[in-house]
């Protein structure tokens, strides 16, 4: 494995990690969700922060993988 795609990896997994956990914590530790969304300011935030990584990180991953998958081949 090359080392930018190492450093892809990693920072796809870093940002995606970070957006289930505020997830997981908005849920959880934050009050929850309503009808009307997060019942507290702490949950407004992670859902935000949530809202942001999981698509980003989602999208560093794939990237990561299909450079992975394109060094295997050469």
């Amino acid at each position: 494995m090359q080392p930018d795609t190492r450093k892809l990896l990693r920072t796809g997994l870093w940002i995606f990690g970070t957006g289930a956990a505020a997830a997981l914590a908005m849920h959880t530790l934050f009050g929850g969700i309503g009808r009307q969304g997060p019942h507290t300011n702490l949950g407004w935030l992670a859902l935000m922060v949530a809202m942001g990584c999981l698509p980003t990180g989602t999208l560093t991953l794939l990237l990561a993988f299909m450079k992975l998958y394109a060094d295997r081949r050469r």
